[in-house]
């Protein structure tokens, strides 16, 4: 068992300025931002701060009566707060890995509960994945973002991108699926053969298919949603 004299412990441990810019990573699970202005942030997942910063909570209007609708119609959508003002703020999720993204013009899709923050000159949208045959339905949803600007991500562990070539597929766990480039419209297919060895949920015979070109970020750990079948 590793010990450490206090200094020691401090020396080790203490938040170090980086000079990255708005978002950086303090640690692998922990994300600083440098508040000059404002961000976006997912709800909740503020666990320091320091410096002149102000916390409001979205407005039910914040982003427009059509994202409300959506979101009250998912049941489950990520709520947002804005963090606006002068200082450093920290954000992390239950522990989770964070990816940060500098946007160029980009799009990019990612899971609605794994999105952690993005500064507001991203513009974003829900989007619902919906079987037609209803066999997830309104328990996944994602936010499509471009534009340019930072975005920050998480993920439980290392995550694992793979690349969607013409021709080639790839099918994802919809509860291991992360993130995918905006040039990718996922379609869900269903493959009972493969119930016993697609995933660990329930559900599991549901998979994302990818074609065309880009990319596909899935992690090693299934997501838990709600999964409804037809009766």
């Amino acid at each position: 068992m590793k010990r450490h004299g206090i200094e020691q412990f401090i020396e080790e441990t203490k938040q170090q300025d980086k000079g990255e810019g708005l978002f950086e990573l303090e640690t692998a699970r922990i994300l600083e931002v440098n508040l000059e202005t404002q961000i976006w942030a997912k709800m909740g997942t503020m666990i320091s701060y320091r410096g002149n910063v102000k916390f409001e909570r979205e407005g039910i209007l914040e982003h427009g009566i059509g994202k409300m609708f959506k979101k009250a119609f998912t049941g489950e959508g990520t709520s947002l707060m804005k963090a606006s003002g002068k200082g450093k703020l920290y954000l992390a999720d239950q522990g989770k890995k964070i990816s940060i993204l500098m946007m160029n013009g980009d799009t990019i899709s990612i899971n609605g509960n794994d999105l952690l923050a993005f500064e507001p000159s991203i513009k974003w949208d829900i989007k619902l994945m919906r079987k037609v045959a209803g066999l997830l339905a309104g328990g996944l949803f994602n936010v499509r973002l471009e534009g340019t600007g930072m975005v920050a991500f998480t993920s439980h562990y290392e995550p694992l991108t793979l690349i969607v070539e013409p021709g080639q597929p790839v099918y994802t766990d919809p509860n291991a699926t992360v993130a995918w480039s905006g040039s990718l419209q996922p379609e869900f297919v269903t493959d009972i053969s493969l119930k016993t060895f697609f995933g660990r949920g329930s559900g599991e015979s549901v998979q994302m298919k990818f074609e065309g070109n880009g990319f596909v970020v899935v992690q090693p750990f299934e997501e838990v949603y709600r999964v409804e079948t037809q009766g």
